[in-house]
C-alpha cells in the first residue's frame, strides 16, 4: 500500500495493481490530505477499510490490494474502486496497556512484549492476525451460557446406574437461606424442569424472590452448573451422585450473583485473514506491466537453484568441552524431512571461524513449499577431530569418531507473510544438549524456527541469501480456472499409492497417499490441493484427521482439512484429545473462547509447554496470550490466583527439600515447620483447583501430612451440604507430562470400552503439570497400596501371603465375614482393565507400592514413570519378569487357587480378551495419540521407533483369533510366574530398591 501511495501521492485517484483504484479520504477534504507523506508512516497513520460493521486495517505494507477482502465498486469511469480511510493512530492508555501486559506475562510465564520490536515480524504479525477471529467470536459468545457452561457427556449411562428404567433422582434445592426442599425427578428431566418446580414451591409457600431476574442452578459446593437442554442423566455430577448413591444438592442462584465474564482487555484493530497471502500466479506475472508497476514477483517464476553464502560463525566464549575442528551443514527441511543437504569443509574450532563459501542446493526456488526451512548445524568433525575437554586436553572414548550436532538453528525460507527470505542474516543458535543432561524435544533441530534469545552468550552464524530488487512472494494458486483439463493430470505418485481420484477420496488411506506426494513439485502440489479441497471434512475419520496433524504432514492445505474435521468435535472429544491438540497448535482456533471447561485445561497445558520448551516457547506463549485476551476478566482473576498458589507451593516444596534433603518421613518438628511455611507463604485465600476447576479450595484450612511434606488437604468452600476435604500431592522436581499422557490414554481406553458397554472401573485420577517439573496429583480417597496391606498381614513376608488381599477386603465388608459379590466383581473388572491397559502401554516398575485398591475392591495403578516397554533394572537385571501384574493374591480373590476352576477367573479372562480386542480395533488412534506427543521431550517417548512397542503389543499384523490367543498366553505366563513378582515385591519391601520408589507418593 504505502509504496503505491508514495509514488502516486499527487494524484487524486490512487492506482493499485491490476488497475484497482484507491480513493483516499480525510476529515478535512475528500481528495487531499494536509500532510500526504505522513500517510507513509505506520507509527502515525493507519489505513482502514470497512467490511460489514467492522473496520479493518491494511496492515502489511507490501500487501497486494486485491488479496484483501475489500468491498469493491465501479466508479464513473467503470474502473474498480476501493474505499480506504486514512486515520491517525488512536491514543492508547499506556498505563493500562502496561498493566495488562504485566498480567499477561505473569500468567503465560513469558514476556512477549520484550521480543515484539519489529512491526512486521512474525510475533507481532501473528498477534495481530489472531485478534480478528477472537473479536468475531466474542461478538457471538453468550456470556450467561459461557458462565454456566455445563459439564455433560455423550457416553451412554453405565448399566449399573440404570438398574431400574424408571428410577427417580433425589434432588434437594436450596435458595439462599430462605428455603430448602427435596423432590424426586425423572432422569430425563432437564434443568428447566427443576426451575419450574422451584417457582411453583416458592409460590405455594408465599416466599418472595425477584422473578424479574433469571435464575440458574449451581451444584452445592462446586463451581458447576446444571444448564442447557440436557437431560439430568447426561450431567457428570449427576452420574457421580448415582454411582455413590447420594442425593443431588443444587442451589438456585440469581444471575446477578454470577461472576463478571466481560472481556476488559485492550485489543488491536482487526486485520484481514488474507493478510500474508498473495493472489494467483497469473496476477503476479510481469508480462504486460510497466517496470514501475512491478512491486513483487512470483516465486513460481524463479527457475534458478537456491543457494546460500556461508560467512561464518562466532561465539563469545568457547565451551568447556569442544571439538578440535568443526564443519557446517546446511539443509533444506520440510516438516521432519531433509530435502537437500550441503556441508562445508572442516576448520579448527575457535571463537570466530570464517568460510565465505557458497552452498548450492539441487532445489529450484520455484519448488520450495510453504513451511520449508533453511537449517544450519555446526558439527564436530569425524575421525581424529574429536571433542576435547579444554581443561584436561583429553578425548573421551565415548566421543571418538562422532560427528555430533553441537549447535543448530533454522530459518523459514518463505516467511509468515508468504515472502521469500533474502539478503544477509545473523541467527543465534541453540546448543544441542547431551541426552544425559536433559531431555530434548524430538527433532527440534528440524521443526523449530525459533532463534536463541540469549544473544549475548550463544553461538551466532552469519550467511547471505540471494537478494532481489523486489519481494518474491508465494502465490496462493496458479490461476482462477486451474491450469489443466483434469485435476489429476500431473500427479506424479509412486505405484504404491492410489492414483485415481476415487481412491484419493477414500479418506482412510489419505495419509498413505499424501506421504508419497512429491511436495517439491509445485504443479503436483497444486493438483493435490485441488483434490483435497473437494473432500468433505465430515467424511474424515477423527483418527485420520489427528494423523494429518502429525509432523509428517507440513502442508497447510492438508492440515486445514484436518482442522475443519476436528472443529466439529464434541466438548468431550476436544478434552479427550486436548493434550495432542495443544502440541499441534490446533487450539489457535476459537473454540476455547466460549468453552470455560476446555479453556481451563488449555491454559495449564500450554503454560507447561511455555515453561519447559525453549524451542517453541514463543509460539506457545503467543497462543496462550491470544486465549487470555478473550477468556474474560473472571477467568483472568481465577488464573491469577491459581498461578499464585502454584508459585507459593513450589517455594514451600523447595524449602522443605533444602531443610530435609534425605528424609522421606518427616519428624514431628519438621511437620510443624511445613505447617508454618504453608501459613506464611503467599497462598490466596481461595482458588480453583488446577486439577479440576469445579472445586474451589479454602486455603485457610490446609493441612500437611506428617509423612509426606506436600501431601496436602484443603477444605472446599462452605456450602449447604458437608464436603470431604480435597487431597492433593504437590510435586516438585518430576515431569508429570508422561503421567498425564498415560492417564489421558486410560480415559480414551475407558471411552472405547464404554462404547461396548464394558465398564472396567478405571480410575484415571487427576494429574496436571503446572510448570517445568512441577504439578499436582489427586489423592484417591479410601484407597491403600497393596504393599501396605501386605505389611499389615505379615510384615515384609506378607508379599508371599496369597490370602492377604482377600482378608483385607473381607475386613472392609459390613460384617467382616465374607467379601460381597459386588466387591469381587469390581475387583475382577478393574484388574482386567489394568492388566490390558498396562500391557498395551508397556507400563513398567509395577511394584506393590504402585498398585492400589479402594475399600470397595476397585484396583488401580499409579506412577507411570516407565512406559512403552522401558522396564526397570536393578544391578543390570531386568526386574520386569512378566507381561503384567497378576499375582497369586489377585488370583486368590478371584477364587483361582493352585490352578483350580473359578467362575470369576473365567470372567476375568473373558473380560480381558474383550477389552484387548476392543483396543486393537482402535490401534491406529492409540498410536497416533502417542506419535503426536513426540515433540514434548517426554523422556520415554522420544523417537518414532517407540511406536513399535504399541503396534507389537496390539498385534496389528495378526488376525483377531491369533491376537486373542496371544493375550490368553500372556495371562498364562503371568499366572505361572506370579511368584517372581512376589519375590520382586518382597525385595522392594525390605528396602533394596527404596531409593527409586515412592515417586508418586513423595
Amino acid at each position: 500500500y504505502r509504496k503505491t501511495l508514495q509514488r502516486i501521492m499527487p494524484t487524486v485517484c490512487l492506482k493499485g495493481q491490476n488497475s484497482t483504484q484507491l480513493k483516499k479520504m480525510s476529515a478535512q477534504e475528500k481528495n487531499c490530505h494536509p500532510d500526504p507523506l505522513a500517510i507513509l508512516d505506520p507509527e502515525k497513520y493507519t489505513l482502514l477499510y470497512a467490511r460489514g460493521e467492522d473496520w479493518y486495517e491494511a496492515y502489511d505494507d507490501s500487501e497486494a490490494i486485491r488479496t484483501l477482502d475489500i468491498p469493491l465498486s465501479h466508479d464513473d469511469t467503470g474502473q474498480l474502486s476501493a474505499h480506504i480511510v486514512v486515520k491517525p493512530l488512536l491514543a492508547v492508555d499506556l498505563e493500562a496497556k502496561m498493566k495488562q501486559q504485566q498480567c499477561l506475562s505473569y500468567l503465560t510465564g513469558h514476556n512477549l512484549e520484550e521480543e515484539a520490536s519489529d512491526r512486521l515480524g512474525e510475533l507481532t504479525f501473528t498477534r495481530r492476525k489472531l485478534a480478528t477471529p477472537r473479536t468475531q467470536e466474542l461478538k457471538k459468545r453468550d456470556d450467561l451460557l459461557y458462565a454456566t457452561e455445563p459439564w455433560v457427556t455423550r457416553v451412554p449411562i453405565p448399566n449399573d446406574m440404570q438398574d431400574h428404567p424408571n428410577v427417580k433422582l433425589p434432588v434437594t434445592l436450596h435458595y439462599l437461606s430462605k428455603i430448602s426442599f427435596s423432590i424426586q425427578v425423572d432422569m430425563d428431566a432437564t434443568p428447566n424442569v427443576l426451575l419450574k418446580v422451584f417457582q411453583r414451591v416458592m409460590a405455594n409457600q408465599k416466599l418472595y424472590y425477584d422473578s424479574s431476574q433469571n435464575l440458574v442452578l449451581k451444584i452445592c459446593g462446586r463451581e458447576e452448573f446444571l444448564s442447557g437442554d440436557y437431560p439430568l442423566r447426561d450431567f457428570l455430577w449427576v452420574r457421580q451422585c448415582l454411582k455413590n448413591k447420594q442425593d443431588l444438592h443444587v442451589s438456585v442462584v440469581p444471575v446477578s450473583q454470577l461472576v463478571d465474564e466481560t472481556v476488559k482487555s485492550i485489543d488491536w484493530p482487526l486485520i484481514d485473514g488474507s493478510t500474508g497471502q498473495f493472489s494467483s500466479q497469473e496476477d503476479l506475472r510481469p508480462e504486460g506491466k510497466d517496470l514501475e508497476d512491478i512491486f513483487k514477483i512470483s516465486l513460481w517464476d524463479c527457475n534458478r537453484q537456491l543457494r546460500v553464502k556461508l560467512i561464518g560463525f562466532d561465539i563469545p566464549t568457547l565451551p568447556n568441552k569442544c571439538p578440535q575442528s568443526v564443519y557446517v551443514r546446511a539443509s533444506i527441511l520440510y516438516g521432519n524431512k531433509v530435502l537437500s543437504s550441503v556441508s562445508s569443509v572442516s576448520k579448527s574450532f575457535a571463537d570466530e571461524v570464517l568460510w565465505n563459501e557458497w552452498f548450492d542446493f539441487d532445489v529450484l526456488l520455484r519448488d520450495l513449499p510453504r513451511g520449508s526451512k533453511l537449517s544450519f548445524t555446526i558439527n564436530a568433525s569425524d575421525g581424529d577431530n574429536s571433542i576435547v575437554n579444554r581443561d584436561s586436553n583429553k578425548v573421551p572414548n565415548s566421543e571418538r569418531g562422532k560427528g555430533k550436532v553441537l549447535y543448530f538453528v533454522n530459518l523459514l525460507l518463505i516467511d509468515h507473510r508468504s515472502v521469500l527470505s533474502q539478503g544477509p542474516f545473523t541467527l543465534h543458535m541453540w546448543s544441542n544438549p547431551d541426552q544425559e543432561e536433559e531431555a530434548i524435544n524430538y527433532q527440534a533441530e528440524k521443526l523449530s524456527s525459533a532463534t536463541n534469545p540469549d544473544k549475548a552468550d550463544c553461538m551466532a552464524i552469519s550467511f547471505h541469501l540471494d537478494h532481489y530488487s523486489v519481494p518474491v512472494v508465494l502465490p496462493n494458486r496458479f490461476g482462477t480456472a486451474g491450469h489443466s483439463d483434469s485435476p489429476t493430470s500431473s500427479l506424479n505418485l509412486t505405484k504404491s499409492t492410489a492414483s485415481s481420484y476415487d481412491s484419493f477420496c477414500n479418506a482412510s488411506i489419505l495419509p498413505h497417499y499424501l506421504r508419497n506426494v512429491d511436495w517439491m513439485n509445485c504443479r503436483v502440489v497444486e493438483d493435490v490441493h485441488l483434490l483435497v479441497e473437494t473432500l468433505d471434512p465430515e467424511e474424515l475419520d477423527v483418527t485420520v484427521a489427528l494423523e494429518l496433524l502429525s509432523m509428517e504432514f507440513a502442508d497447510v492445505t492438508v492440515r486445514r482439512l484436518a482442522v475443519k474435521r476436528l472443529e466439529s468435535l464434541s466438548n468431550d472429544d476436544v478434552l479427550k484429545y486436548l493434550l495432542q491438540l495443544v502440541q499441534v497448535y490446533l487450539l489457535t482456533q476459537t473454540c476455547y473462547l466460549y468453552l470455560k471447561r476446555i479453556g481451563h485445561f488449555f491454559f495449564w497445558y500450554v503454560r507447561t509447554e511455555v515453561a519447559g520448551c525453549p524451542y517453541f516457547r514463543q509460539r506457545m506463549a503467543l497462543i496462550l496470550e491470544a486465549y487470555l485476551l478473550g477468556c474474560g476478566q473472571a477467568m483472568i482473576d481465577s488464573f491469577t490466583k491459581q498461578v499464585q498458589a502454584v508459585v507459593s507451593l513450589q517455594e514451600v516444596a523447595i524449602m522443605i527439600k533444602k531443610l530435609y534433603p534425605d528424609s522421606k518421613d518427616l519428624p514431628t518438628a519438621a511437620h510443624l515447620k511445613v505447617q508454618e511455611l504453608l501459613r506464611d507463604c503467599d497462598l490466596p485465600n481461595e482458588f480453583l483447583l488446577p486439577l479440576d476447576p469445579r472445586i474451589k479450595l479454602d486455603t485457610c484450612k490446609v493441612m500437611a501430612s506428617k509423612k509426606k511434606p506436600l501431601w496436602l488437604e484443603f477444605c472446599p468452600m462452605p456450602s449447604p451440604t458437608p464436603s470431604l476435604p480435597v487431597g492433593i500431592i504437590f510435586k516438585q522436581g518430576d515431569d508429570l507430562r508422561q503421567d498425564m499422557l498415560v492417564l489421558q490414554t486410560l480415559a480414551v481406553m475407558d471411552s472405547i470400552w464404554q462404547e461396548k458397554s464394558l465398564d472396567l472401573n478405571l480410575i484415571p485420577y487427576g494429574c496436571i503439570s503446572t510448570g517445568h517439573n512441577i504439578g499436582m496429583i489427586e489423592i484417591v480417597r479410601n484407597a491403600v497400596t497393596i504393599a501396605s496391606i501386605q505389611r499389615n498381614h505379615g510384615g515384609t513376608t506378607g508379599a508371599f501371603r496369597n490370602d492377604a488381599l482377600f482378608e483385607w477386603l473381607k475386613s472392609k465388608c459390613p460384617f467382616q465375614e465374607i467379601v460381597t459379590l459386588q466387591d469381587v466383581e469390581r475387583f475382577v473388572k478393574s484388574c482386567a482393565g489394568y492388566c490390558v491397559a498396562t500391557y498395551v502401554l508397556g507400563i513398567g516398575d509395577r511394584h506393590n507400592d504402585n498398585i492400589m485398591i479402594t475399600d470397595q475392591g476397585n484396583l488401580f495403578h499409579i506412577d507411570f514413570g516407565h512406559i512403552l516397554g522401558n522396564t526397570k533394572h536393578f544391578l543390570c537385571v531386568n526386574r520386569e519378569r512378566v507381561p503384567f501384574v497378576l499375582t497369586p493374591d489377585f488370583l486368590y480373590v478371584m477364587g483361582r487357587v493352585k490352578g483350580g476352576n473359578s467362575l470369576y477367573f473365567q470372567q476375568f479372562m473373558d473380560t480381558c480378551t474383550q477389552a484387548y480386542l476392543s483396543l486393537r480395533s482402535h490401534s491406529r488412534l492409540l498410536v497416533t495419540l502417542f506419535s503426536l506427543m513426540l515433540l514434548t521431550g517426554i523422556p520415554e517417548l522420544s523417537a518414532a521407533e517407540d511406536m513399535r512397542y504399541l503396534r507389537k503389543a496390539l498385534q496389528e499384523k495378526q488376525s483377531e483369533a491369533d491376537a486373542k490367543e496371544h493375550f490368553l498366553k500372556q495371562i498364562s505366563v503371568c499366572e505361572n510366574q506370579g511368584w517372581k513378582v512376589q519375590a520382586n515385591w518382597w525385595i522392594h519391601m525390605v528396602g533394596v530398591g527404596k531409593q527409586s520408589f515412592g515417586r508418586w507418593l513423595g
